[in-house]
């Protein structure tokens, strides 16, 4: 059995590396469907002595199968949003207190405590649906803030622009975070001037508007908001885990996930710091799933564990958080 609460407490690469060969072994004697793709490719845990050697499971296959490492009941379904005719992905969670001690200290890690902050929320696209893994996340964030003020706005902007305003004569920390087209709609038609909030854009114009390189939106943004940087989040349906920028398109992960990047041309072979190539994840929160994701996203590792997003790979869906094109 993988003791959950250690994921939660690594410190050191090390712990990190240790923790992940240990879940590897568990996820392949435990999940058939990454059992059958590691076989695939002869992969053994006798085989795998370090993260590099592990088999990172396409991420496609959390639309075509059920992917699980436990036989616990199913307490949630998180599904991606896609647009008509794409098959959504969804992620079965078979315990919502890992998801939620992993985004809870993922956030302190980066941001402090949440009750510092009155958290708005501008997220319509997610909100007019079911089985979305960020309103599930900013739902607990706006709950565990403890301010009234804290809470979710579908179109009413005008009233988000007053509650934005009077927090500021507050001196009020806040932290708003919305999806792109929504934060774009309102910059629009207000342009006002923080200097207590932080923008948060979790990306993605979802079928609304048409696609800007991070830069260019975050040039919008910070001009409507009169904000110097705009954050933002890196997540997935698929992952238990995020990421995060505050502000210069370098993400950072908690100390239980990490980024790699796979050559293009050899999905099996993983590149050195600060080659293009193909994003891969390990979330450790992912004990009960598949923990070793190869995603659809281009983009580039430092050796400072940093990583920038720099787009996606030719013909694949424009899906969920962050995946904007070049």
């Amino acid at each position: 059995m993988i003791n959950t609460d250690a994921i939660f407490n690594i410190n050191t690469s090390e712990e990190f590396n240790a923790m992940a060969l240990k879940i590897f072994k568990h996820q392949f004697e435990n999940n058939s469907v990454y059992r059958s793709f590691c076989d695939l490719l002869y992969k053994h845990p006798s085989d795998v002595n370090t993260i590099s050697e592990i088999p990172f499971l396409p991420i496609q296959f959390f639309k075509s199968h059920d992917v699980l490492s436990s036989d616990s009941g199913i307490e949630e379904t998180f599904t991606s949003s896609g647009t008509t005719g794409q098959t959504p992905s969804k992620h079965l969670v078979t315990n919502l207190n890992i998801y939620e001690q992993s985004f809870k200290k993922g956030f302190h890690h980066f941001y402090g405590n949440i009750e510092d902050y009155v958290v708005l929320a501008l997220l319509p696209s997610y909100l007019e649906r079911d089985g979305s893994s960020l309103i599930y996340m900013v739902n607990d964030l706006i709950i565990n803030s403890n301010h009234p003020e804290s809470g979710f706005y579908l179109n009413n902007l005008e009233t988000l622009k007053n509650t934005l305003l009077n927090l500021e004569t507050q001196n009020q920390k806040v932290l708003l975070i919305g999806v792109s087209f929504a934060l774009l709609n309102f910059v629009e038609t207000y342009q006002i001037n923080l200097s207590n909030t932080i923008i948060m854009e979790t990306g993605g114009m979802k079928g609304k508007r048409k696609e800007l390189i991070r830069e260019e939106l975050h040039q919008h943004l910070k001009k409507g908001f009169g904000v110097e940087l705009v954050h933002s989040e890196y997540g997935m349906t698929e992952l238990l885990s995020q990421g995060y920028s505050h502000g210069n398109s370098s993400f950072k992960t908690p100390p239980w996930m990490k980024i790699l990047t796979r050559d293009t041309e050899d999905a099996l072979s993983i590149q050195n710091y600060g080659k293009t190539g193909g994003i891969n994840i390990i979330d450790l929160a992912n004990v009960n799933s598949c923990s070793f994701i190869a995603t659809q996203d281009l983009g580039r590792v430092y050796s400072d564990a940093t990583f920038e997003i720099l787009g996606r790979f030719d013909n694949s869906d424009i899906r969920g958080c962050n995946l904007m094109l070049l």
